[in-house]
């Protein structure tokens, strides 16, 4: 296991993110933590936030009881803040938010009110701090990333396919983007560190199709490659189907019905990952305590597959999974993206 302690290094990658934040002296700036927050990393950004010249204040939560008895992981949507007036209103007067709490805020319910008071937020990954270092935010990445999302927002369909037997139908048409580079630079914006997706959320009834996870795929929630294919079928947004033997499919089989909850099941987000540096092979060189695996949902040419909560399409559940395929093509209105896990054009 790495270890955890001050390196010079570190503050100085918090330093650079920081700086393409646009922060500037004077600037106040929360840092967002709970207790099972990792230390070192909300230590890290108070030093860099500081070098910089910022007016800085912790806000530390208690990290609340959960409110299943199903693990839950890596779903942007942290209870930390507990819908906490005077938090909220401390954050939302800020001119950036340092989230640094376990699962981020991306999809807590008080996002909307502390991006509404001018705030910027972002989301610091609960990974190791040589992650994070190793995936500082490259500016290149931002214009790639925009021009992606003008496609996408252009396009009525999103087709994918693989040699493995992917075959995915999406209407887009009219879907909420989400697009990351890895900073925030201007008020009302939200990103996380690692960056670098393009992804949507699309409307209900949009999904149809089959997605193939190959040997060597990944689910994230697990933190664990796939050793055996599984075969899902998705109808009308809903996983009907899951087909495969071995591990791997036990414990998705067993994950999704644990919620009891049919959305648990729908799409949540589609979208691929545009990140050059960002590696498919990490995980196997750290703990899972170490790594949230916002690296592996980045990875350039990667099909991210989503499952669980939606607000676009009205579906709420606590049942998520992150699901990045390789090889696949990934084509709007005909127009291929990704070309078997490749990134295309001015795209790459």
């Amino acid at each position: 296991m790495l270890v955890e302690r001050i390196e010079e290094k570190w503050i100085g990658a918090f330093l650079r993110t920081l700086e393409l934040c646009q922060l500037a002296p004077g600037d106040v700036v929360a840092i967002l933590s709970e207790t099972q927050s990792r230390s070192v990393n909300v230590d890290l950004a108070e030093l860099a936030a500081l070098r910089l010249g910022a007016r800085v204040f912790h806000i530390r939560i208690p990290s609340p009881e959960s409110a299943v008895t199903i693990p839950v992981r890596s779903t942007g949507a942290s209870d930390a803040i507990q819908k906490i007036g005077p938090v909220v209103a401390a954050l939302s007067s800020c001119t950036l938010v340092l989230d640094l709490t376990v699962e981020g805020i991306l999809h807590a319910p008080e996002l909307p009110e502390i991006l509404k008071g001018g705030a910027r937020v972002l989301m610091v990954s609960n990974e190791h701090p040589e992650i994070l270092h190793r995936l500082v935010p490259d500016p290149a990445l931002e214009p790639k990333v925009k021009l992606g999302l003008k496609r996408l927002k252009s396009a009525k369909i999103m087709r994918v396919t693989s040699d493995h037997g992917t075959d995915l139908t999406i209407q887009v048409e009219g879907a909420p983007l989400g697009g990351v580079w890895g900073y925030a630079a201007k008020p009302g914006q939200v990103a996380h560190w690692p960056g670098g997706l393009c992804l949507c959320f699309p409307k209900a009834g949009s999904v149809d199709g089959t997605l193939v996870m190959a040997e060597g795929d990944i689910n994230l929630t697990f933190k664990r490659y796939l050793e055996k294919p599984i075969r899902l079928t998705v109808e009308a947004d809903y996983v009907t189907k899951i087909a495969g033997e071995g591990v791997d499919a036990e414990l998705m089989r067993s994950y999704f019905a644990a919620w009891g909850d049919r959305e648990a099941y729908a799409v949540s987000h589609v979208g691929w990952g545009m990140n050059p540096a960002a590696r498919w092979d990490s995980l196997a060189f750290y703990d899972k305590r170490d790594t949230n695996g916002t690296e592996l949902r980045a990875f350039a040419g990667n099909f991210l597959y989503s499952t669980g909560a939606n607000e676009t399409a009205g579906r709420h559940t606590l049942g998520h999974f992150d699901l990045p395929l390789r090889g696949c093509t990934v084509a709007l209105d005909g127009e291929v993206i990704v070309d078997r896990g490749l990134l295309q054009g001015d795209l790459a």
